[in-house]
């Protein structure tokens, strides 16, 4: 018997691994060899130094990852898609990242 649902690229999402911040020091302990604490110490740094530098209006470049920017949208009107009622939404700042080809590249080639 065939099903209506169609498989939607991505859909085993969930069986993927979250990396985390003990992850990452983890891999600097491995490679690096600095110990388990200065290297979550050296992770947390690097990710303060990423935060400051977007909360001060910088776009974060690195080199053959991405870039993070810091965008401002403007004030508009939007819609609810359950119910079809217009919102104002207001104005806002978001994070952007935005992959740099050679990540896009092995990210399509994988």
């Amino acid at each position: 018997m065939a099903t209506s649902a169609s498989k939607v690229e991505g859909e085993d999402d969930s069986r993927r691994k979250t990396v985390t911040r003990s992850d990452l020091a983890e891999a600097v302990f491995r490679r690096i060899g600095l110990s388990r604490l200065e290297s979550a110490q050296l992770v947390e740094m690097v990710i303060d130094e990423i935060s400051e530098a977007v909360l001060r209006g910088e776009n974060v470049k690195l080199s053959g990852f991405g870039t993070f920017i810091q965008r401002s949208k403007r004030e508009r009107i939007g819609r609810n898609p359950k119910t079809g009622v217009e919102a104002t939404i207001s104005p806002r700042k978001v994070l952007v990242f935005k992959a740099s080809h050679i990540m896009r590249d092995r990210v399509n080639n994988d």
